[in-house]
Order: structure tokens, then sequence, then C-alpha cells
């Protein structure tokens, strides 16, 4: 190949060089473009009732229903009912969500059918943290002359924040300080370790190589 021809095939290459190296993620700031994002999920199911507390073999569907979701730390479990007056059906269903630990919620939810006279309608809310477009090696770092961070900076952190936290919607509007805190419950686990007898107090255990083969 004639060196002019080469010439002008290296002249031809070179933009699409230059553009591939300015493609990727761009951050020229020291936060993270890769957020934790927090989704939410609505599951229903409506219980006939019967009078003033719930049908017959209705406890036990909502119960099965509950172990098939894996009801846990986080859901929010709460009711939408057409009308008041269902109380003793309101404390049965309390009582299934209270053994699963969690505590039935007062806020009324949104759903987007109405519900049928005569029932009650069970809404458990799940949410789920996670950092879309991670992990993001989009950009080649090793060519850097923009001061752009990693196309990956910030993903491991808060991809693991994302997976970690219990209660997701504290990603959104953060939690309320507790009214009364009991100092006692709070420093159990710091006085069980003072209390602790450090393991090299005592006496060395005597050992003999005696009867060994």
């Amino acid at each position: 190949m004639a060196p002019m021809t080469k010439h002008k095939l290296l002249l031809a290459t070179l933009p699409a060089l230059l553009l591939g190296g300015c493609m990727g993620t761009t951050n020229r700031g020291l936060e993270s473009v890769h957020q934790p994002v927090v989704a939410r999920s609505d599951y229903a199911l409506d219980l006939a009732t019967a009078g003033a507390g719930l049908a017959a073999g209705e406890g036990r569907r909502l119960a099965g229903w509950m172990d098939t979701m894996h009801l846990g730390f986080g859901d929010k479990v709460a009711i939408d009912e057409s009308a008041d007056g269902a109380g003793r059906a309101r404390d049965e269903i309390a009582a299934v969500v209270a053994s699963y630990g969690l505590l039935l919620s007062d806020d009324r939810p949104v759903t987007a059918a109405p519900v049928t006279p005569g029932t009650l309608r069970v809404v458990v809310s799940r949410m789920h943290a996670s950092v879309p477009g991670c992990p993001d090696w989009s950009r080649n770092s090793s060519n850097e002359f923009d001061a752009n961070t990693s196309s990956n900076y910030g993903c491991a952190i808060n991809a693991n924040l994302a997976a970690m936290i219990a209660r997701p919607s504290d990603l959104v509007s953060g939690t309320d300080a507790q009214p009364l805190v009991d100092t006692a419950a709070n420093a159990k686990a710091i006085d069980t370790y003072r209390k602790k007898a450090p393991t090299g107090a005592a006496a060395l255990q005597a050992t003999s190589a005696r009867g060994a083969n």
C-alpha cells in the first residue's frame, strides 16, 4: 500500500476515534449521576364481609395470600373499604397482619377500581430501590481529558445502599424521629458489652501431651 493511501486512511479514521473517545456517561461533578430510584407496587385483595366481620374462610384466604406475598418488614398494609361500620372485620385483618410483625396502616390507599359493597379491600404497598444503568462501563476512563469521573462512579456505593436499606421509602422522605425514646433499650447492647468478661481475664487452661501417640 502506498504511503499516500495509508495517510488518507488514517485521516479518515481519526474523526471516528475522536467521537469514540467522547461517547459514554459524562460527569464533571463529584456527585454521581447514578442515584437510587424507588418504585412502589400495590397489591390488592378483596374480602367478603358478613355483618361487621369477615365472611367465613376469608381470614384463612387472607393469611394464605400474605404467605404467598412473603409479607415482611418494609411492607405497608392498609384497608380500602366501601363504607365504615366493619370494625370487627378490621380487627380481624389487623390480627392477621400482626402475626407477620406488622401494624395495620391508618392511611386509606387510593385504588383504581371502586370497592364493591359488602367487601373490604386489603392493599399491600411494597417499595423497591435500585440504581438503573449500573454497572456502567460506557466510557473509557484511561483516555480522559475533560476531567470527567468514571462512567461507573457511584454505582457500587449507591447500589449497595439500595440493596441494604430495610425501608426504601426512607430514601424518598426519610423518617420522623420517635417522640419517645427508651434509653434503656438503646443502651442495652452497650451495657452487655461492658459487663462481658474479657476473654483473657481467666487463667490459661493447662494442657498436657501425656497419652498422645
